[in-house]
């Protein structure tokens, strides 16, 4: 296939001259052309985009103390997350004896909700600890 250029330079809006090193056009031959230049007008999207508006809620309140409450240790399935909540279990079994924990699993992937999971922890649980691995 034969592309015929000039055509394809007025399509573009360049003068076919630019690549003749045209005396004429005196040092333009040396400059870059601009978009504004031959007319072109381009229009992009902001790729920063537009966050929503974030909604603040505020943090669950503080236990006075541990001492027979139910902490549930819950795992995101990062590899490794369930050893080292195993690890914290072992440590409240041994230092805080009246201290009942329960493992949870949560369901899908880290950002993901798991509405039931968050529904058995309010009604029976006291507190969480969260293995979020990355």
């Amino acid at each position: 296939m034969k592309i015929n250029r000039r055509k394809l330079l007025s399509i573009l809006g360049i003068s076919p001259a630019l690549l003749t090193g045209s005396p004429l056009l005196g040092d333009q031959t040396k400059k870059k052309v601009s978009a504004s230049a031959v007319g072109v007008k381009l229009e992009t999207l902001n790729p920063k985009g537009s966050p929503p508006a974030i909604q603040l809620i505020p943090m669950a309140p503080r236990l006075d103390s541990l001492d027979g409450k139910t902490v549930y240790l819950v795992s995101d399935g990062f590899a490794g997350a369930d050893r080292f909540l195993e690890q914290i279990r072992i440590w409240f079994t041994k230092n805080m004896p009246s201290v009942n924990t329960v493992y949870r699993l949560k369901a899908g992937g880290l950002a993901d909700d798991d509405p039931k999971l968050w529904a058995e922890i309010k009604a029976k649980g006291n507190a969480m600890i969260m293995a979020i691995g990355h």
